[in-house]
This record gives C-alpha cells, sequence and structure tokens, in this order.
C-alpha cells in the first residue's frame, strides 16, 4: 500500500518550513520502489529501462521543485502552477506507457494537490488522478484487484492531505487571531492608562497651578499663608505621583468619597463654594468608583473653565440606577466641547450601560451622569449634606 507521511508539508508559520517538506519526501519516496524495483529486477529492461528510469529522475526532481516551491497553503504561485502542470503530464505520461509499479506516480500528483491547491481545484484534480488511474490500469489490463487499490489511495490520500491543508490553514488563521486579539488588548490598554492619566493629571495639574498662583498672591503681599500654600503644593504633586504609579500599575482605586474630599479642597482654593449632597443607600464598589472618575472629571472642568462662584454635586442611588448631578453658575458654554476628559467618561459610563449629558443652563453648566444597576443589597440609607 502506498503511503505518504504528513510531514510532507509540516511547517510551523504560514509558509511552511521547506526543510520538514524535505524530510516528508524523503520518507514518501520511498513507495517509489514499485517502480525501481521493475527496472532493477528486468522487468523493464533495454530502451524501455533507460526512458523509464530517466523518466523516473525527472519526476522525482519536477515533485522535489514543486513541493519546495514558494507558496502558502491553497495559495500557489504561477511557478507551482507550471510545475504541478509538467510533473502532472511526466507522472501520468510514464503510467501510460509502463502500467503496473508506475501507477503509484499519479497518487503523488493527488497528494500534491490536496496540500497545494484551493478545495475546488484539490477536489477535481484527486478525482482526475483517480479516473486516470483506473483508465490507465483498464488500458494496460492491469490486474482489477490493484487497480482498484490503486484507485482508492489515490482518493483517500487525496482527502486526507485537503484535511491536513485545512487544519494548517486553521491553525495560521487561528495564530493570526490570536495576533490580532493580543495588539488590540495592548492597543485599548495604552488608551486606557492615557485616559486614566489625563484624568489625574488633569486635576491634580490645575490645583497644583492653583495654588500656585494664590501662593504668588499671597507671598507678593508678605502673607504668612504662602508657606501653608507651598506646602499644600508639595502633598498635591506627591499625592499625584503616587496615583499616577497606581494607576500605570492598575491598583489605585477611586472612590467616592476620597474624590469628593479632594474636590473641597479644588474648588475652595479656586475660591468657588461647594455643596454635596448624598441621597440614598451605599454606592457598590463598581458604581462607587466609577462616579468618582465622574466628580473628577467634572469638578476639573469646573475648575479649568467656569470661573464659578458656586457649585453643586448631587449623589442620588435608587432601585434602579445611580445618579451624579454636577452644576455651577459659571460661563454655560466653557465646557460644552468635545474634549477628551468628557469624552474618556462618557466611554467608561457607556460601557457600563449607563449615559451621560453635558450641556449650558441659564446659570451656568450641568454635568448629569446616570448608571443603572440590578440585583444588588445594600446597606441602610444616608442622606446628609457635607
Amino acid at each position: 500500500m502506498i503511503r505518504v507521511s504528513a510531514l510532507t508539508f509540516g511547517g510551523t508559520g504560514e509558509r511552511p518550513s521547506r526543510l520538514r517538506r524535505l524530510l516528508g519526501i524523503s520518507i514518501g519516496l520511498v513507495y517509489l520502489c514499485f517502480p525501481v524495483l521493475e527496472i532493477v529486477t528486468g522487468e523493464l529492461s533495454g530502451a524501455g529501462a533507460v526512458w523509464g528510469g530517466a523518466g523516473l529522475a525527472a519526476f522525482v526532481a519536477l515533485y522535489i521543485a514543486t513541493v519546495l516551491s514558494p507558496r502558502n497553503f491553497g495559495d500557489p504561485t504561477r511557478l507551482t502552477y507550471w510545475l504541478l502542470g509538467v510533473t502532472t503530464l511526466l507522472g501520468v505520461g510514464l503510467a501510460v506507457a509502463f502500467g503496473g509499479g508506475w501507477l503509484t506516480l499519479p497518487i503523488y500528483m493527488a497528494v500534491v494537490y490536496g496540500m497545494a491547491l484551493r478545495p475546488r481545484l484539490s477536489v477535481i484534480g484527486v478525482l482526475a488522478m483517480g479516473l486516470a488511474v483506473a483508465l490507465i490500469g483498464l488500458l494496460e489490463e492491469n490486474d482489477p484487484g490493484a487497480t482498484l487499490v490503486l484507485v482508492f489511495q489515490v482518493i483517500t490520500l487525496g482527502v486526507l492531505f485537503m484535511g491536513v491543508r485545512n487544519t494548517r490553514m486553521l491553525v495560521v488563521r487561528l495564530r493570526q487571531a490570536q495576533e490580532e486579539v493580543a495588539r488590540l488588548a495592548a492597543s485599548e490598554e495604552r488608551l486606557r492608562i492615557a485616559r486614566d492619566l489625563h484624568d489625574l493629571l488633569g486635576h491634580s495639574l490645575s490645583l497644583i497651578v492653583l495654588k500656585s498662583e494664590l501662593a504668588g498672591r499671597l507671598a507678593e503681599s508678605g502673607s504668612e499663608r504662602a508657606v501653608a500654600e507651598i506646602r499644600d503644593i508639595e502633598s498635591v504633586a506627591r499625592q499625584a505621583l503616587v496615583e499616577v504609579r497606581d494607576t500605570v500599575t492598575g491598583y489605585r482605586q477611586r472612590g467616592l468619597s476620597g474624590e469628593l474630599d479632594g474636590a473641597r479642597a479644588a474648588l475652595e482654593a479656586a475660591g468657588t463654594r461647594l455643596t454635596i449632597r448624598l441621597a440614598g443607600p451605599s454606592l457598590p464598589e463598581e458604581l462607587d468608583e466609577l462616579l468618582g472618575w465622574a466628580v473628577r472629571e467634572g469638578v476639573t472642568n469646573v475648575i479649568r473653565h467656569a470661573r464659578a462662584t458656586r457649585c453643586e454635586i448631587e449623589v442620588t442611588m435608587d432601585e434602579t440606577a445611580a445618579t451624579l448631578k454636577i452644576a455651577d453658575d459659571g460661563r454655560g458654554t466653557a465646557t460644552d466641547g468635545q474634549g477628551s476628559g468628557l469624552t474618556g467618561l462618557t466611554e467608561r459610563v457607556r460601557a457600563a450601560g449607563g449615559t451621560v449629558s453635558a450641556g449650558p443652563r441659564p446659570s451656568g453648566f450641568v454635568l448629569l451622569v446616570t448608571v443603572p444597576h440590578t440585583g444588588l443589597l445594600y446597606p441602610p440609607a444616608k442622606e446628609g449634606s457635607r
């Protein structure tokens, strides 16, 4: 029985390893012993032996060249098509000329078709080789049983190597998909870090700028408060450094309570009076962190753009959703653009199934964040004003 090793077209990449293909060929060509034995034993003699030996050597050379020709699975080059055509003609011609053991040559072509061609062409080529073996066996009056076995081997080996080719292509596509997933994950992580750093540094640097301006004015007037403001600047800068490090390493948890405290300090330094209202049960961890980010971004925009004298932050929690409202009496259109801060906040809230609306009102600007929740239990409700 004719057998060809699956290593014939082995490799680990999209373009299979030629060394592995060569090793596979060396195993598969062992089964060319059938036509070789006809020459060696004298069954084929004289001029027939000379022509047969030369033709067999040419077939082996062309077969190796075809297998090793540059290509990807299922995507032959023009050179591969030419080599396939010449090798097929030579193999079928030798089988017609000498019959017997030479009927094994079309089997090798069925293997090449199964591995090198696209599915439709592979099926056509394998069936054509099976038909060729059957017709040649009848014309040469070869043993019907042996001919039937050879036809069976052409079909089964052709189908087998079509399956091997398809498996290899699936492996290649899977690796490409994994690489794409890794690339997208890295891109998303870079975007997340950039967004987080913008939110962190935008707030902290705005506070540093305000306190620096205040410290400068106090220093010019000789006030002792300048030293305290400078110490506050140092404290804020150190805290910002810690937050940046924690954000990059992914360990920082941004709580609403901490952000409200930071908002009060920042707004007071900017000369803005802050009122905070909390209503409803305690927030779950995910919503607490998300609304903390929203407070940071909203307050940063108030400090940078609004020039407000009053700001109100209201957080409410009911059975269906948590809502954050930040309203100021500053310039209503100052933050009406799509800055990267509000864009980043909107992306986070939408990912949690919530909505963000921001826009001017007759006496200032309002940021409204609503995030739904379901099936969570909370501690007893608290109400109060800070």
